[in-house]
């Protein structure tokens, strides 16, 4: 048998020094795998075409393929030179490699069947028999971002490519007579490419000349019958020009001042979105996606050397221009879908704190531990934080002492967000607090806040307690993790185009982590027992001497 070649002595009960991951592999991930079977022979079709490659084989190298950081051709060829792998995916000896293309066809196969996530749950039902799992337990979440795989573009380049492809892809649809301008557009975006050594004049007359070609290609589309739809290309070309150009009343073409959230940065991958965690940092800026990684809290600390025991409970992608907010709802949804409760504490940084997130926890049973967010600046006058609000009875005392003399309820039409008003109408004319307090071009101090601001204000009194740093203490892992995933996994850098399949790498990284996790401890927790035993042997009389 495969595992008897690299078997060795020691205190590691999976062999030998750098193959001891593969026969774990073997041993505790593949019959996981190989309880998917079922659900991946969905994705063919039993009496049609030639045989496939064995899904679960496949699956198991696509996991292998994140552990060791290879490339589609160098796992394949793995599969066929080292006999680790064969152990790993239970190959015969003299099985042959399969063509590194199979990879790409069986990731398109589980996006196209939405099974993005099968490895990582065959994984999870790992940890759970082994214990590392509980249905509820604390976790800690942060968010990190992934750079696509794209080229940036200027909205020039971007527009132009667009057009390109769309008349690549008109080339052989639609009706047979061409407009005449046809020559001219081919000539201008498919034979030619933009010299930017132009002046900015010329460059904007460019793009003042792509909008109206754009434009004019796109009224020709719509002169077509019912009959016959245009392609994926001309649909995204639409998107780009109304992304990038605008109509006005007179007819003429006009490049928009900035592009909506969300607008296409490559045609060749209109899924990676530009996005900034500074408004002013531009080295915080990137086109991407963005990822929700979870993952549980240990309670005791870990002596020096040790494994953590803490894994991955959910690892959530998202468009670049996603908040926070949004990504702690999807990754509870994802967590519920994978029969996971809700953290019974859930540890964040403020970008996931707010007053309807904490009414929301509170209402479940369960605990957002963050820091709230501070009001906004009000150009050194006196910060909601500075007065005491009483929401429920409708009460609000400025720094002066003087209490509110009017309360209002409002409600957002569009978001039914509701939020208090209160007003100091008669109490701020003689007040000697009042250049501190109201503004100007005020008659008096006005208050806005929200419903639930009473735990909001409750959230930022125990920031100032010293108990809250040594109860967040227990988010900062997380920083840690989202480096090992970046630096031992790729997570940084997307390695396929489209959110679907950026989906899919990041449950791969998410399984491949947790496999070695559970391995490094696995090993660890033998030798820390090894040497116990060892200690209690030479501790006894009759073998004290030998000590």
């Amino acid at each position: 048998m495969l595992a008897s070649l690299f078997a060795g002595p020691g205190p590691d009960p999976y062999g030998a020094e750098g193959a001891g991951r593969f026969v774990f592999f073997a041993q505790e991930i593949w019959p996981k795998l190989v309880a998917k079977r079922a659900v991946l022979a969905t994705m063919y079709c039993a009496d049609n075409g030639r045989p496939a490659e064995e899904p679960v084989r496949m699956l198991g190298v696509s996991i292998l393929q994140f552990m060791e950081r290879l490339p589609d051709r160098q796992a394949a060829e793995a599969c066929g030179f080292d006999l680790r792998w064969k152990l790993a995916l239970h190959l015969e000896v003299d099985a042959e490699a399969f063509h590194p293309t199979t990879l790409t066809h069986f990731r398109q196969r589980l996006v196209e069947h939405g099974l993005e996530r099968v490895a990582f749950e065959g994984v999870l039902d790992f940890l759970r028999d082994r214990g590392y799992l509980s249905r509820r337990s604390k976790q800690r979440l942060d968010s990190t971002h992934i750079l696509g795989l794209v080229r940036r573009m200027s909205r020039l380049d971007c527009v132009r490519e667009t057009l390109r492809l769309a008349l690549e892809e008109l080339d052989g649809m639609g009706p047979g007579d061409r407009p005449g301008s046809w020559p001219t557009w081919i000539e201008r975006y498919v034979e030619s490419q933009v010299d930017y050594k132009s002046s900015e004049e010329v460059l904007r007359a460019k793009m003042t000349q792509a909008g109206e070609d754009a434009r004019d290609l796109l009224a020709w589309v719509d002169t077509w019958g019912p009959d016959v739809r245009p392609g994926e290309r001309v649909q995204l070309l639409r998107r780009v020009f109304g992304e990038n150009f605008e109509v006005t009343a007179t007819g003429p073409v006009e490049k928009l001042r900035a592009q909506p959230t969300g607008a296409v940065h490559n045609p060749h991958n209109p899924d990676a979105q530009w996005s900034s965690k500074s408004a002013t940092d531009k080295k915080k800026e990137w086109v991407g996606h963005k990822v929700q990684v979870a993952e549980t809290v240990e309670d005791a600390p870990r002596a020096k050397g040790e494994p953590t025991r803490a894994v991955l409970t959910s690892i959530v992608t998202q468009a670049a221009t996603e908040s926070d907010k949004a990504g702690m709802a999807q990754t509870q949804e994802e967590q519920q879908a994978l029969d996971l409760a809700p953290p019974s504490v859930l540890y964040t940084d403020g970008a996931y704190v707010s007053g309807p997130a904490l009414h929301e926890a509170k209402e479940e049973g369960r605990e957002l531990m963050g820091p709230a967010p501070a009001s906004p600046k009000q150009g050194g006058r006196f910060r909601t934080e500075d007065f005491t609000v009483d929401v429920e009875h409708r009460r609000a005392t400025c720094p002066a002492g003087k209490e509110s003399t009017q309360c209002s309820r409002l409600e957002e039409g569009a978001t039914g967000q509701v939020s208090f008003r209160f007003e100091w109408s008669t109490a701020c004319r003689e007040c000697p607090l009042r250049p501190s307090c109201v503004a100007e071009d005020q008659p008096h101090r006005t208050l806005t806040v929200g419903e639930h601001h009473t735990l909001l204000q409750a959230r930022r009194e125990f920031m100032k307690t010293p108990a809250f740093p040594d109860e967040m203490k227990h988010r900062n892992a997380i920083e840690g993790t989202q480096s090992e995933l970046v630096r031992g996994y790729g997570l940084r850098k997307a390695r396929y185009r489209g959110s679907a399949k950026v989906r899919l790498q990041n449950y791969l990284i998410g399984a491949a982590c947790n496999i070695k996790r559970v391995y490094r401890r696995t090993v660890w927790e033998a030798k820390h027992c090894a040497r116990t035993l060892a200690g209690r042997v030479l501790s006894t009389p009759e073998t004290a001497v030998y000590a």
